[in-house]
């Protein structure tokens, strides 16, 4: 029995359809994550603790002074007990680098524990021309890689400007992590989901500073509104030289340092 070849037209119309159903089946895996993520803007409420509370109303931000930061890492382990991070060295939600310029030029970056127990006066073979602390966290990026790649919507941008993981509806893809520029996001061992700095949003929401830089004992840490004259952050931004890390890459980071070096990455 003969069998009827395909045509040019009807080969055509068969790859439309398998196309037009590829694209179906990828929209029904992405769409109910942008529908979480709308959601979540949409009842915010479900992430404020305080009474009252307008995310609209703010925009958050922080500014860190390196030359007043002494690597005690005071606000490392404020950060591990209020926010139930693993203990184990490398899981952080927030962490000190050292950074030591040496005569020849070489840079020696290290941060040992992420600096909860502070530094090791060891000596390098080089003669240490300057040193100095740099604190490290998520940069609340408004332009944040890590939303952009969420195939579920668990990672969202709120409106006063923080940036949130919903713990239910991650999938432990890690996608999140590997765009992350500033690596600052981590899978927690437990929970097998991503976990980051949040400005300690359960305290800003009751009015409190997070808990980072309610410990920091030079005041290397600035926290307030972004926009709003009064703020400490403003004053914080007005009176001094402010840089981000990485501008290049246009995140539009919401942490702003003072006391800057070209050797910080």
């Amino acid at each position: 029995m003969n069998r009827a070849i395909p045509s040019v037209t009807d080969k055509s119309q068969q790859r439309r359809s398998f196309l037009k159903t590829l694209a179906l089946s990828f929209a029904a895996l992405i769409i109910p994550g942008i529908v979480v993520a709308r959601d979540k803007l949409d009842n915010i409420k479900d992430w404020v603790v305080g009474d009252g509370y307008r995310p609209a109303d703010h925009r958050w931000g922080m500014g860190l002074d390196i030359s007043k930061c002494i690597g005690c890492g005071r606000c490392v382990d404020a950060c591990k007990k209020e926010n139930n991070v693993p203990l184990e060295p490398f899981f952080f939600r927030t962490w000190v680098e050292r950074y030591r310029i040496l005569s020849k030029g070489e840079t020696l970056i290290d941060s040992p524990g992420g600096a909860i127990d502070s530094f090791r006066a060891d000596a390098p073979e080089d003669t240490v021309l300057r040193s100095f602390f740099v604190p490290k966290l998520c940069n609340q990026c408004e332009h944040a890689p890590c939303v952009q790649v969420c195939p579920v919507g668990a990672t969202f941008s709120t409106p006063d400007g923080v940036v949130l993981v919903d713990a239910e509806h991650c999938v432990g893809c890690r996608y999140c992590i590997q765009a992350c520029p500033y690596g600052a996001r981590f899978l927690h061992p437990e929970t097998r989901t991503a976990e980051k700095c949040t400005f300690c949003y359960h305290r800003v929401t009751k009015g409190l500073a997070p808990a980072c830089v309610e410990a920091c004992p030079t005041q290397a840490r600035v926290f307030g509104e972004v926009e709003k004259k009064a703020s400490p952050l403003v004053r914080f931004l007005r009176m001094n030289k402010i840089a981000v890390l990485k501008p290049f890459l246009n995140t539009k980071p919401q942490v702003y340092y003072t006391g800057f070096d070209m050797e910080v990455r």
